[in-house]
């Protein structure tokens, strides 16, 4: 990135096929939109591209990425003021297709109520949970990305889970 930062923006490229994966997964965990994914992903290297100069080169590139890209996705939402995504109603059609058919129709059931679950957090919670969980950032990475402490990303995560687990058992007792 300090190269990109100082003019070689050849380089971009090179980060942009590192890193779309991540950034995609994140993304799509916030809002089960295959395109708009995507979209967010190009957003937030257009962004750190108009924005190289402000790149240091102290920290990790990785933490500076991801503190774009909830920028990215704060602003697609403020933008289309879109406090909640789809209705819980289309739920089969963000949870994707799973190429193993053969698991356990238990296990299927298990993994859409825990889907729409998550999806019922609110969007700081859920956010949390996919860096924590999914990306498997470490604690103060996921602090300077939010720009907190490690001890508070450690509470905000706890009370996550502790929110994902209520809100599974109450969809339980429905069922």
């Amino acid at each position: 990135m300090v190269k990109v930062r100082d003019g070689d923006l050849d380089r971009l490229g090179l980060l942009f096929e590192r890193y779309k994966k991540p950034l995609y997964g994140f993304f799509y965990g916030l809002n089960r939109d295959q395109e708009l994914s995507e979209d967010l992903v190009q957003n937030t290297f257009f962004r750190i591209l108009k924005y190289r100069h402000l790149f240091r080169g102290e920290g990790d590139f990785r933490t500076w990425m991801f503190h774009i890209a909830r920028n990215v996705s704060h602003d697609h939402y403020r933008k289309d003021k879109m406090k909640t995504k789809e209705p819980v109603e289309h739920w089969e059609e963000r949870l994707g297709h799973s190429e193993n058919r053969s698991a356990e129709m238990q296990d299927e059931d298990e993994h859409r109520m825990l889907s729409l679950a998550f999806q019922k957090l609110p969007a700081d919670k859920q956010e949390i949970l996919l860096l924590s969980k999914y990306q498997e950032k470490k604690y103060k990475e996921i602090g300077d990305i939010l720009g907190c402490s490690e001890g508070a990303v450690k509470v905000k995560v706890f009370r996550a889970l502790q929110e994902l687990k209520i809100v599974y058992q109450q969809m339980e007792k429905l069922m």
